[in-house]
């Protein structure tokens, strides 16, 4: 079917299409009730996955249609990145489609519809029809005056609604936002983070790919410091491989296939600088089960895709899960969490 609609989508700009995409999943009759073969069932961070294929944040930024993404083949959906105000985000156009590169160049600039809006939409929702882990991604307003600040608030308002939280400090699109990953800047967000909910959900943190080797090491020492449960690796990237569409010299963050290669070499980067201390998740450019795949075997426990979805339709979640239960059976693993680090371990 997906096939059949994507010319009349992409006959759309990248946002109409995605707001379409959006206004057909809440009229489809999608039951969030689908239940993963056992072989992918993860424990992670405290919490129960039963599949290791998650919903990026970015695609259901105001907790629209997370209860029926679990419906279509997830299993756990990551909401946000949602700021303690509204904000409009950057002008339009700023999501752009790569047809050729298979990638998405987004300078969205944190549009959403405020902390309020998100939690008001989450409350409606009986955790009973969550069958997997909702996250809340949260971030900071583009004029505040206090960061970190932004973080508390959202903190605050929304944990008790979550299953786990996490701190985004990595886009591109909020102008000195990537300065948080600075040794100190860090280590003092995530001290008042955790404080606002020292009995809280999990607390994860999404870092940028574009990181030298000396800020990686920082980033897992204070992780680690400050018991972050997980590591999100990573958002999109600044720097632009050979790219064939047109659209290859729009500013914002590149998503999709020419990620691939860099956010695998950044996961088993930040394997080996937590030395397996603390648990990480894979995002970018992953489009099948082998590149979940690969990137569990990196060290990833869990991973999310968001740009792919695009190209390959809202069932690639579905088709992920059964191509990696034949992944795991090729190489006698009984479960997913066997095979997590096997490469670089």
């Amino acid at each position: 079917m997906y096939n059949l609609a994507r010319p009349l989508l992409f006959a759309f700009d990248a946002e109409s299409a995605h707001g379409l995409s959006l206004a057909a999943l809440r009229l489809l009759p999608i039951s969030s009730a689908r239940r993963s073969p056992p072989e992918l069932s993860v424990n992670f961070a405290g919490l129960h996955f039963p599949s290791p294929v998650g919903l990026a944040p970015g695609y259901d930024k105001n907790a629209e249609i997370f209860a029926k993404a679990y419906g279509i083949g997830f299993g756990f959906v990551e909401i946000g990145t949602v700021t303690p105000l509204p904000q409009a985000g950057n002008p339009r156009p700023r999501l752009f489609r790569l047809v050729e590169d298979r990638a998405v160049i987004n300078r969205m600039g944190f549009n959403n519809e405020g902390m309020e809006a998100a939690a008001s939409r989450i409350g409606a929702i009986a955790r009973q029809h969550r069958v997997g882990p909702l996250g809340i991604n949260i971030g900071a307003n583009k004029d505040s005056e206090d960061r970190i600040a932004d973080y508390e608030k959202a903190m605050a308002r929304l944990a008790p609604l979550a299953d786990y939280v996490t701190v985004n400090i990595s886009s591109p699109n909020t102008p000195g936002l990537r300065a948080l990953q600075d040794k100190s800047a860090l280590d003092d967000l995530l001290l008042r983070v955790r404080a606002v909910a020292p009995d809280g959900p999990p607390l994860f943190l999404k870092v940028a790919p574009d990181l030298e080797p000396a800020d990686i090491d920082d980033i897992a020492a204070v992780a680690i410091e400050r018991g972050i449960d997980a590591l999100i690796i990573s958002n999109t990237t600044i720097t632009r491989p050979p790219l064939q569409s047109s659209h290859a010299t729009e500013a914002g963050g590149l998503s999709g296939a020419p990620l691939k290669s860099l956010a695998q070499q950044r996961l088993t980067d930040f394997r080996k600088a937590t030395g397996g201390r603390i648990g990480l998740i894979g995002v970018g450019g992953i489009a099948s089960a082998e590149d979940a795949y690969a990137r569990i075997r990196a060290g990833a426990s869990l991973v999310q895709l968001y740009s792919a979805l695009v190209y390959e339709g809202p069932y690639l979640a579905r088709r992920i899960n059964k191509g990696l239960i034949e992944l795991l059976r090729r190489d006698g693993f009984a479960n997913i969490s066997e095979a997590v680090g096997v490469d670089v371990d």
